[in-house]
């Protein structure tokens, strides 16, 4: 299957080598997505150490920021969720002159607010789900009239953390009270069945589509992270027309998101009209055993130790801020 060649073949040209840099990677952080974040960062950190920088992990959090005072020549943001990935340490790092991996603070805070995302893609005219904000006094009305099935998650979170995809009423009411009660608004988005697809981009690059297949009801945390059954297909019953579309696409969503160094986007294709939904779009996408990006980037040739210099490469070429 052929997907983008030209575009593909630029990404596996081998990165530009940099001296061996002093860099912090920050791990763990404050989410709930703490776990993740320090086994991506330990992965992270061993991979620059085998290619000779001198990687540390230090964990931070938003009232113990002590790791940013140890000297670096660039900072590998690892972390995952809020306070890391919604811009808020992006901004303290440019307030602080520190060189770093990944999207600025702007992009990062558009990427984790779902709403604004949506309403960027479909200004742009990229398909997303239909979708609604609901809040506490809404929860009843929503309820009686909702068309389901529908999914329902926090309007900023990764991981699918506290998403649900729901099929009757009682579980429709049972999902907002409980994504209500702990972020104060829930995302109600119309559920595409059929295939969940994924696409990494590096460098502005995509890179091959990548299926996800698994035994649960969708790709939730426990696949993500914990299953050693979830599959990952780069050989894809679909159009070659369709995935060379989906890739065009993804590009365009990180562009209007305005993504830097590397991001992940999510789709949906609907079973009965083949058509693709973006779902949402990762500024951080995991660095561990069962990470897409990864896999994505080795299909084309570019290893994990390889895929950490490039990022580090990317941060490094630019003016400190």
């Amino acid at each position: 299957m052929t997907q983008m060649i030209t575009q593909l073949g630029t990404a596996a040209q081998p990165p530009k080598r940099v001296a061996a840099l002093d860099i912090t990677v920050l791990a763990g952080g404050p989410s709930l997505e703490r776990e993740v974040s320090l086994e991506s960062g330990k992965m992270v950190r061993d991979a620059l150490k085998r290619l000779d920088h001198h990687a540390i992990m230090l964990d931070i959090r938003d009232d113990d920021l002590t790791a940013l005072n140890v000297p670096a020549d660039v900072v590998f943001i690892a972390l995952h969720g809020t306070f890391g990935e919604d811009g808020t340490l992006q901004r303290i790092l440019e307030e602080r002159g520190i060189s770093y991996t990944g999207s600025d603070a702007q992009a990062s805070a558009v990427a984790m607010d779902k709403i604004t995302t949506k309403s960027r893609l479909i200004e742009k005219e990229l398909p997303t789900p239909a979708f609604d904000l609901v809040k506490a006094g809404r929860i009843a009305t929503v309820v009686d009239q909702l068309p389901l099935p529908a999914v329902v998650k926090p309007r900023a979170s990764g991981s699918s953390v506290d998403t649900f995809i729901v099929r009757d009423r009682p579980q429709l009411l049972n999902a907002l009270e409980t994504v209500v009660s702990r972020y104060g608004a829930a995302l109600v988005e119309h559920y595409v069945e059929g295939l969940e697809l994924t696409v990494g981009i590096l460098d502005g690059v995509a890179l091959p589509v990548c299926q996800i297949r698994t035994k649960r009801e969708f790709y939730d945390y426990n696949a993500k992270y914990l299953d050693d059954d979830t599959e990952y297909l780069f050989d894809i019953d679909l159009p070659d027309d369709l995935l060379t579309r989906v890739q065009e696409m993804s590009i365009r969503a990180n562009d209007v998101v305005g993504c830097r160094d590397f991001c992940r986007v999510d789709w949906m294709v609907d079973a009965q009209t083949m058509e693709p939904y973006v779902i949402e779009i990762n500024t951080i996408p995991g660095f561990t055993s069962h990470s897409l990006l990864p896999k994505a980037a080795a299909r084309v040739g570019v290893s994990f130790d390889e895929l950490c210099q490039r990022v580090v490469t990317q941060a490094v070429g630019r003016a400190r801020p």
